[in-house]
């Protein structure tokens, strides 16, 4: 399945049904007054958040979602039916943004969240909603309200409990690959992974994290440099942050700058998570080269420096540990400040 994060599609709301003109006419009934009934209400617009979906892809098709229109009154006092409501089903974490791109609508961050972007316009009255003591016999009767329409962005910012960043090739996809089931694909050169990727860890029967794992980063990410910086809205709602590096390259220090400088640049609180910086391809050094680089990162850091080598697992256990023990604090304490 292609991913897609991003769509712009059109909405609107169905019209409200007219309300009608009309009298009674029975026999033996003289002067039966006005009966007519109103219109009915025209149908919503309604996105969903659902737990099966994981892409934009299917907008891609489909941009245009209209409501049907309430229908009309009728005779003896009868109400036209309401309209249905045209129910958009999204993959969790979708945002719904105006036209412009930057005016929040709605953010869908949980399974059945729901939100009425466009209501139904309601029915027109019928002419017996106009009688009164002095109008008897009213012939009036008003049109439906029209409907609501716009178009919207839809951006998907998938939902993990920790974002895998780093430079192209620092190991990302070999590390996700070896900590889940998620099959990323692997080469030896720049940017193999063109969009995000998630993967599922599970250190026990209780105990499981969500790892995204987004196109690598380099210098001028947030001008456009490269894939640039658009995949970084998928970590944003992340808890911790992994900062994979690739020992064996060397510049190691100036591989961590290049990262937290694009973080920085890019906003969105990322510069302010947790991070936890782990030195990859451990088994491609050696081990006097391994320490040297782990002191000079911890030194401009200020942060512990973690060892390890995605290919041979080497001290991928105690860094998956590490990283459960961080989420499971960061999460407890969202918890706890959101009931307080």
């Amino acid at each position: 399945m292609k991913f897609l994060d991003q769509a712009k599609i059109y909405v609107r709301s169905g019209d409200g049904g007219d309300g009608v003109t009309a009298f009674r006419r029975e026999k033996y009934i003289e002067f039966g007054g006005p009966d007519g009934g109103n219109g009915g209400r025209g149908g919503d617009i309604i996105f969903e958040a659902v737990p099966n979906l994981n892409t934009l892809i299917d907008f891609r098709y489909t941009q245009h979602f209209r409501a049907r229109k309430g229908g009309n009154g009728a005779g003896s006092d009868r109400t036209g039916a309401a309209a249905q409501p045209v129910i958009i089903k999204v993959p969790i974490g979708t945002q719904i943004m105006d036209d412009d791109r930057e005016t929040l609508l709605a953010d869908l961050d949980e399974a059945g969240k729901r939100v009425t972007l466009c209501r139904g316009g309601d029915g027109g009255f019928g002419n017996a909603n106009f009688k009164t003591s002095t109008n008897r016999a009213p012939r009036r009767s008003d049109k439906g309200w029209p409907g609501e329409e716009r178009w919207v962005w839809l951006r998907l910012k998938l939902i993990a409990d920790v974002g895998l960043v780093g430079m192209p090739n620092a190991g990302k996809s070999t590390f996700l690959s070896v900590v889940s089931a998620a099959r990323p694909k692997i080469a030896d050169y720049p940017f193999t992974t063109l969009h995000p990727q998630l993967g599922v860890v599970r250190l026990s029967m209780t105990e499981e994290f969500v790892v995204a794992d987004i196109p690598g980063l380099i210098e001028g990410a947030h001008e456009g440099t490269g894939l640039g910086d658009r995949f970084l809205g998928h970590v944003e709602r992340c808890a911790v942050l992994l900062h994979l590096i690739d020992g064996a390259a060397g510049n190691v220090v100036d591989a961590w700058r290049t990262i937290r400088h694009e973080l920085t640049e890019y906003g969105g609180g990322l510069a302010e998570k947790p991070e936890i910086i782990a030195l990859n391809k451990n088994d491609a050094m050696t081990p006097q080269e391994a320490s040297a680089r782990r002191r000079a990162l911890e030194k401009a850091s200020g942060a512990p420096v973690m060892l390890i080598s995605a290919a041979s697992r080497q001290g991928v256990p105690e860094l998956l540990r590490t990283i459960q023990d961080r989420v499971t604090l960061i999460r407890r304490e969202e918890a706890e400040n959101a009931a307080s």
